[in-house]
């Protein structure tokens, strides 16, 4: 048996419903993400549901991108979405395998690819 270690995040941030300085999509702390490195990110809604689960190399980037694209699988979901959970993962097969491991043993609400407990 393989035991894997879900990583702590790096950075957390959630939503703001009255912000008083500028933000992106309610996330006032966005620029605590960084736009350089690598590693994976967890959505969650207000009941601390986890809603989706991504790698990227570049984190804030593809992060923007999901509250952006037309074609992410959370485009009709986004304002559920309340606090981004994100953490530093700078080798590819690590976050391929977190990633997957992630939305399996926590059961994430939008994931459709990877999915093994159907």
């Amino acid at each position: 048996m393989i035991n894997i270690t879900i990583p702590t995040p790096d950075v957390t941030i959630t939503k703001k419903n009255d912000p008083k300085e500028s933000n992106i999509y309610g996330f006032t702390e966005f620029h605590l993400i960084s736009r350089e490195v690598g590693g994976i990110f967890m959505f969650y809604n207000n009941k601390d549901e986890l809603l989706f689960v991504g790698k990227a190399r570049k984190l804030r980037p593809r992060i923007k991108k999901h509250f952006e694209d037309t074609v992410s699988v959370i485009k009709m979901n986004r304002d559920e979405v309340t606090k981004i959970e994100v953490c530093i993962v700078e080798d590819p097969v690590h976050r391929e395998i977190y990633e997957t491991y992630i939305i399996n043993e926590l059961k994430a609400k939008y994931n459709v690819d990877k999915v093994l407990y159907k």
